[in-house]
């Protein structure tokens, strides 16, 4: 045993108040650190970490940013935290997609869609941490409101491939009178590009012969999204 091995603390020697499971029950999980909170999902830390030095250490990687840790793959905490194993990443990932559906949780229902930033208020929450590309379709009623949203197509870093008769499939069978697309591009930059120019011709198009509006199409990044409807490409 080296030295550092034997000056370790586990957690089980600590006060019972600053352990992080019973602090969350004296407490409330609101009382928690990030830290604490990370350590009750992964249990256990390493031979010269405890579950909360280790927790802290993988939030100093991703700069203290929830967002961040969210992008973390399942390899990117196996193949980097000595003491993570896949059910601990597994953990980890499984809690980073609960938090954000809970965000996504309700914002969609029974919206009524008056302006873009009302549709990017909702898809912002389905891009967000992604470092692929996927488009997405929200169904509106004849008074515009939300009907569903949903994923029409996954693909790449450098894009994705759309199948316009899904869409209209989906919408057709959702009785929507309006749908607004939208998409992510991961390398932050939300300018069309001369393929999703073409995309939202022929979805306008196609729409159009079965009495179905296309509203808008938005390009999404983590911070800004780009309008066709906005600026009079729709």
């Amino acid at each position: 045993m080296t030295s550092s091995d034997s000056t370790k603390i586990s957690i089980k020697q600590w006060a019972e108040e600053d352990r992080p499971r019973e602090k969350l029950l004296m407490k409330g999980a609101s009382a928690l650190s990030n830290s604490e909170l990370l350590a009750i999902l992964i249990g256990s830390g390493n031979d010269k970490e405890s579950a909360v030095e280790l927790s802290k250490r993988i939030l100093q990687k991703a700069d203290n940013d929830l967002g961040k840790l969210a992008k973390f793959s399942v390899n990117d905490l196996i193949n980097n935290f000595r003491g993570i194993g896949t059910a601990k990443a597994v953990a980890i990932v499984a809690a980073m997609e609960l938090g954000k559906r809970r965000k996504e949780a309700g914002a969609a229902e029974r919206k009524k869609i008056l302006s873009s930033k009302d549709a990017y208020e909702i898809f912002s929450s389905v891009f967000i941490d992604l470092n692929h590309e996927e488009t997405w379709v929200l169904l509106l009623d004849r008074a515009n409101q939300v009907v569903d949203n949903m994923q029409v197509s996954r693909g790449g870093i450098a894009g994705t491939v759309v199948d316009i008769r899904l869409i209209l499939r989906e919408a057709l069978n959702n009785y929507a009178s309006g749908i607004i697309l939208a998409h992510n591009h991961p390398s932050g930059n939300c300018v069309p590009s001369g393929n999703d120019v073409q995309l939202t011709k022929k979805l306008k198009e196609a729409a159009r012969y079965m009495d179905i509006v296309l509203l808008d199409h938005l390009i999404v990044t983590d911070h800004a999204y780009y309008s066709f409807a906005d600026e009079g490409a729709v």
